[in-house]
């Protein structure tokens, strides 16, 4: 065994042990490397493949609660706590990321998008707030995507809502 398989190895793990630990984390792993760490909260899937983890960071939040931060090869890197999986919002033009969580988790879409169905049915003037909502919707969704989350039915949530608020307004 090569050195660099011993310490995939090892950040691997440290990743498992943690989710076996954890109180709303499960994990399971196929042949080919590839592991899958399930939420219970939404039974969202973050999936990624063994190999391309660089290093496993034990950390403690402000609460003193253990969570471990994962980086990823590609620069990317999530953070497991006890029971979800954190990551970046993805940049996102015209959105001020100043005024959103560096880290946020997949059951934030559902808070955000139903705040924009709040300001959808809202009488006057929301047309701003709904276009900020989206943005921060659209940044959660592609910042999910890209750390290895499937969300493409977040995806059609929005775009089905915002299609059937046209059809209401026309």
């Amino acid at each position: 065994m090569s050195t660099k398989s011993k310490s995939t190895h090892a950040e691997l793990d440290h990743i498992l042990n943690f989710v076996d630990g954890s109180k709303g984390l499960r994990a399971k792993i196929n042949e080919s490397g590839r592991v899958q760490i399930r939420q219970d909260l939404d039974g969202k899937l973050f999936s990624f493949n063994s190999t391309d983890v660089s290093e496993v960071l034990h950390r403690a939040d402000s609460e003193g609660k253990p969570f471990i931060q994962v980086n990823f090869k590609n620069s990317t890197k999530v953070l497991l706590t006890e029971t979800l999986v954190g990551f970046k919002p993805c940049e996102t033009l015209g959105l001020d990321m100043a005024r959103i969580p560096k880290v946020v988790t997949t059951p934030d879409l559902v808070s955000v998008f139903e705040a924009i169905e709040e300001s959808l049915g809202a009488d006057g003037g929301a047309d701003q707030e709904t276009e900020i909502l989206k943005k921060v919707y659209l940044a959660i969704v592609t910042g999910g995507e890209k750390v290895g989350f499937d969300l493409e039915v977040e995806r059609q949530w929005l775009n089905r809502l915002l299609a059937s608020k046209l059809r209401a307004s026309a």
